[in-house]
């Protein structure tokens, strides 16, 4: 084993030093980190998405499948042990797009930190060339951009890396790597030096012209035949420049779809092929999709680990990034594009527009997608001279107040603060004249039509073979939301055209039939008014002490009045509540009355707030009836007051609706679940006799002992994880483990929902108390507990992932204990005696960490 490398994963080759001339073999692997932004737009969060399953959605999915893995990658000896954590980012050349990035930030701020450090060691490793690059904005197809737009998604996407990363792009990804001249101009004149395409993408290039060769022979190089080992410069018809990597094409696919990534020394051998001997310098450039890396193929992070720390270095190549290659390596050789293309469609950017076939399965067609665009196109322009005409009104320059509008994107993508105090700093920056309160929701609106309008056109929604899926139904809700706002702003309706227009894209499910039909099912059934959302609070509130100011996803609520009554089952709900959206500011107050009369029956009433006076009398009258008993007058009086319409638990949002079933059924189930013990324990010995005798068990006794005995599991797991008195937990450790003998037993199927997680962030708990001395307890008993823990996970099958714990005990062993324990100079003493230290190895080993040359 190499003990070296597990006291230092960083990698041993030699580093460039500033003003260098690259000489040698140049290794960059690129990752291109995207996923679709998939957030409702009226309630900026990601609801729960069944496909995804066991997580929330496929951006949790993903990121434990794959942003963590990278950011916390394996090296793992022959025994399985963990002998190093590498972060694949330090070494990656990569972009995050913009909406996931900041996702991250808010969902896994440990992954985003990582990403974040990796970038700046990487520019101190590289002379100040991060590994990080920007992406346009929400992947959109810039050559199907009007100009206005590519300037927008490239100063966005500019203005989200500097927020991320806080320095500025070298370099920036072009979704799909769709690009055109007019594309690389803008790049050009946004400050962008450099770009990464697929060489399918060249169609000639040359050296440069020199003194001794005033004018070298164009190459052709169409059929992706130029060499991706140096770099290329791309002059432009404004006078300036731009270069260009291409990646190479056969081992950026056979990294995606062969098996390329089958071992870190397969990798290696694959890229040496590349290799050419007739160079002082080279580099070999491969680029695929992130997700690869551990989503796509899984465990493929490892082999990246390996591949950065050691197997490079063994074969003398240096890991770089093209910014850094660029640097040490000016182009010598120019290039000349093919007018239109991208790296997946072989017909230029036809995928994002027309029938060409690419993305089409069976006998499904792509017919739809020239109208989506078409329709897409018409409200474009529409919104944009809405957006112009109003906002002059109130905006120096409307086009400006745009492409700055990102400051203020808060909370949907956690660029900013989207706090009241920003964004009226925002608005005082550009307004034309000191806005009223009226004018300043008004100006957001407009602001909030034209990012909708962007992310509209986000690429997703062509890319696959039907309009009905949920990446074409997602640009649509946007679509509808800008049309929304448009009508709030200018009283413009739209939305018949638009609707009207989407009938000519036809829909390859016979259900649909065509794109308005798609339009009215999938995007118009979830629209989200202010009311929806009072009567939203007014449900919940019967399930959750709300306080007086709090948060229902991107809306403030303030409870002004909220009074509550019980009668038997019947619970009755009266409020004054105030809702302000934190995107728009626009402010509404409702009054609310909710009844429930128990089950699944909800009766809720909303109406307007049109004085203190009418509100007293409103409650007073609804609690009277509610104190008489009358259900029956209850509901007149509500439908007296409020009229006729009525919301229910369906009015809920997702998330909430379910949490809510969920509740009222635990209530059911805690009666059925005392009947079950019950019949568990009166027929305790009849259960045993059957399995003894090894006879079919009945049905209904098997599910009598399934039930019970994994209701009790879950009773100790919670006291397990309220308690804090060391002998108390031993005590629940022993009984969990002789109900899990006991299951085994009687052969039971335990149903354990939440004891995963439960165990996992104890034994987090657990590991960090006694590896930073936050625990009164001993080595000895500590150890023995964690160790208790994970017995426990293992006998119930709960399915324990110990990664965290393995990244927390292998960092605070290599980076706390060892430098304790080590002499120093200053003679420090060592916290930790011969006695603790085997405690502490043996730990690690159950954890699954390489500390064998320690013991």
């Amino acid at each position: 084993m190499n003990t070296e490398l597990m006291s230092n994963p960083t990698p041993i080759w030699q580093e460039e030093q500033q003003g260098a001339v690259a000489t040698g073999v140049y290794i960059t692997i690129h990752g291109h980190f995207y996923q679709p932004p998939r957030e409702n737009p009226y309630l900026n969060v990601i609801e729960r998405q069944p496909s995804a399953y066991p997580f929330h959605d496929w951006n949790e999915r993903i990121l434990y499948e794959c942003y963590r893995p990278n950011v916390f990658a394996r090296i793992l000896n022959q025994r399985g042990e963990v002998v190093s954590v590498v972060n694949n980012f330090e070494y990656l050349s990569f972009n995050v797009g913009a909406t996931l990035m900041s996702w991250l930030a808010k969902h896994d701020p440990e992954v985003y930190q990582g990403i974040i450090d990796a970038d700046r060691k990487s520019a101190a490793r590289l002379n100040g060339h991060g590994n990080a690059i920007a992406q346009v904005y929400n992947h959109i197809i810039l050559p199907l951009a009007n100009e206005r737009d590519k300037y927008t998604q490239i100063r966005w996407g500019k203005a989200d890396f500097r927020t991320h990363f806080g320095r500025d792009p070298e370099g920036m990804w072009l979704a799909e790597t769709a690009v055109d001249y007019a594309t690389l101009e803008a790049l050009a004149n946004e400050g962008i030096k450099f770009t990464i395409l697929a060489p399918s993408q060249a169609e000639q290039c040359r050296p440069m012209p020199t003194a001794d060769n005033p004018h070298p022979d164009w190459l052709g190089v169409g059929g992706g035949q130029i060499d991706p080992t140096r770099p290329y410069r791309c002059f432009l018809a404004n006078g300036k420049h731009i270069d260009i990597f291409f990646y190479d094409g056969p081992i950026s696919k056979g990294m995606g779809f062969d098996d390329v990534l089958a071992s870190s020394q397969h990798l290696a051998d694959r890229l040496g092929q590349a290799v050419r001997g007739d160079r002082p310098s080279q580099l070999i450039c491969v680029a695929t999709d992130g997700e690869t890396f551990g989503h796509h193929k899984a465990g493929t992070e490892k082999c990246l680990a390996y591949a950065f720390s050691q197997e490079f270095a063994h074969r003398h190549w240096q890991v770089t990034n093209v910014a850094h290659y660029l640097s040490i390596c000016p182009p010598t050789w120019e290039v000349i594009l093919k007018p239109v293309t991208a790296w997946s469609c072989m017909h230029g950017v036809d995928r994002w527009q027309d029938d060409c076939g690419c993305g089409g399965g069976g006998n499904w067609t792509q017919k739809w997608r020239r109208p989506l665009r078409d329709s897409l196109n018409w409200l474009r322009d529409r919104l944009a001279a809405i957006y112009e005409d109003y906002g002059r009104k109130f905006f120096h320059d409307p086009w400006l107040a745009r492409d700055e509008y990102i400051q203020v994107m808060g909370d949907r993508y956690a660029i900013a603060d989207r706090s009241p105090e920003t964004t009226v700093h925002f608005l005082y920056r550009h307004q034309a004249h000191a806005l009223d309160d009226m004018e300043q929701v008004d100006a957001l609106r407009l602001l909030e039509m034209q990012r909708q309008a962007l992310l509209m056109f986000t690429s997703c929604g062509w890319f696959f073979d039907e309009l009905s899926r949920p990446e074409g139904v997602q640009i649509l809700r946007y679509a509808a939301r800008a049309v929304e706002l448009a009508g709030e702003i200018a009283g413009v309706q739209l939305e018949p055209e638009f609707r009207q227009r989407l009938q000519a894209a036809p829909s390859n499910v016979e259900h649909f039939g065509h794109g308005g039909r798609v339009y009215d099912e999938l995007v118009v059934s979830s629209r989200i008014t202010f009311e929806r959302v009072a009567a939203h609070y007014a449900i919940t509130s019967l399930f959750t002490n709300y306080s007086a100011e709090d948060r229902v996803y991107c809306y403030e609520a303030k409870q002004l009045d909220y009074h509550k009554q019980q009668m038997g089952n019947q619970v009755l709900a009266i409020g004054h509540l105030q809702l302000v959206s934190e995107i728009t500011r626009e402010s509404k107050e409702f009054i609310f009355a909710v009844l429930h009369l128990g089950g699944w029956d909800f009766h809720c009433c909303i109406q307007p707030f049109i004085g203190r006076l009418a509100y007293a009398q409103v409650k007073e009258t609804l609690f009277k009836s509610m104190r008489e008993a009358s259900v029956a007058t209850t509901m007149f009086e509500m439908m007296r007051v409020f009229g006729d319409r009525v919301f229910s638990l369906e009015t809920l949002f997702a998330e909430e609706r379910q949490w809510i079933i969920q509740q009222i059924a635990d209530k059911s189930k805690t009666t059925l679940d005392q009947l079950y013990r019950q019949a568990y324990r009166d027929n305790y010995s009849i259960l045993r006799a059957f399995h003894r005798e090894e006879l079919p068990v009945p049905q209904e006794l098997q599910v009598a002992a399934d039930i019970a005995l994994s209701y009790r599991c879950l009773r100790l797991l919670d006291e397990l994880d309220s308690s804090s008195d060391p002998e108390e937990m031993d005590r629940i450790l022993a009984e969990l483990d002789s109900t899990a003998t006991e299951a085994e037993s009687m052969h039971a199927s335990l149903n354990l929902p939440g004891a995963k997680h439960l165990l996992e962030a104890l034994i987090l708990r657990s590991l960090d108390a006694l590896l930073f001395g936050k625990t009164s307890a001993t080595v000895g008993e500590d150890q023995r507990r964690i160790e208790g823990m994970i017995d426990v996970g293992d006998r119930l099958n709960v399915g324990l992932s110990l990664d965290r714990a393995q990244e927390l005990y292998f960092r605070c062993f290599h980076e706390v204990i060892l430098p304790q324990c080590m002499e120093t100079e200053s003679g420090l003493v060592c916290p930790w005696n011969q006695d603790q230290m085997p405690l502490l190895l043996a730990l690690g080993q159950r954890l699954a960490v390489d500390v064998n040359t320690f013991l």
